[in-house]
């Protein structure tokens, strides 16, 4: 819109300075005129382009502060559930949690169905069991080999940290499920930046864009790990797998 009201005021600018030369201007006074026409006309010009350029460049700079802090969403999206997958639960403490990447160990099982002999009463059958056998074990830090995690509730850009919020949701009744969320508020991230973009990015419906006016992992409400960002911020692999 700002960019049209720029382009109709141009016109009228230069159609108004236009008419007065050829209609209004003494002839000696007309080469100063032109060059003056010259000038704005490049003036004008300038102000379309950067019009034109403004939210071309903020969705570039926007692009690439949204990476670096997915990036970091993930990785403590990684970390939460692991610690889950081990230990039962979510946890707010940033401290325990990178202690926890350094330190635990996934049990690494093979599960195989055997063949039993039971007796029952005067009866002897043979019955297939399934068994589950702790084979060995793997770090969960490497699973974040190359990754800084130490540094994962940082927020890029800024000097602040993430806010990791726990809770239980029922999902069936009298069955509390663990739950976890990490947000920002995008104005954070975009601090700096034309603020008129940044009102109305944060009303982003979604699409190509991330939804809302935060950029979230997890949730509250429901049992859930994604986050809100379109599949643009995440790698083919982890593309493929959200499709399995």
């Amino acid at each position: 819109m700002k960019t049209i009201l720029i382009i109709l005021v141009a016109i009228l600018i230069v159609g108004f300075i236009a008419y007065m030369v050829v209609n209004k201007i003494p002839k000696k006074l007309r080469p100063i005129i032109s060059l003056l026409l010259w000038v704005l006309t490049i003036f004008l010009g300038y102000l379309i382009y950067e019009s034109i350029m403004a939210p071309i460049e903020f969705n570039k700079e926007k692009e690439a502060r949204y990476a670096k802090v997915i990036h970091n969403l993930k990785m403590i999206r990684d970390a939460e559930v692991a610690h889950k997958d081990i230990t039962g639960d979510y946890t707010d403490n940033k401290l325990k949690l990178i202690e926890f990447i350094d330190t635990a160990k996934y049990a690494i099982t093979e599960v195989k169905n055997v063949v039993e002999t039971q007796t029952k009463g005067a009866i002897t059958v043979e019955v297939e069991v399934r068994k589950v056998d702790t084979i060995g074990f793997k770090d969960v830090r490497a699973d974040f080999a190359g990754r800084n995690y130490k540094e994962m509730f940082q927020i890029p850009g800024t000097n602040q940290e993430f806010v990791v919020q726990v809770g239980k949701v029922e999902k069936v009744q009298g069955l509390l499920a663990p739950v976890f969320l990490v947000e920002v508020d995008k104005a954070i991230i975009l601090e700096g930046l034309n603020e008129d973009f940044i009102r109305q990015e944060k009303e982003a419906l979604g699409g190509v864009n991330v939804r809302g006016a935060y950029i979230s992992v997890g949730s509250l409400d429901d049992v859930k790990t994604s986050g809100n960002w379109p599949p643009s911020y995440d790698t083919a692999e982890e593309r493929t797998k959200k499709k399995e």
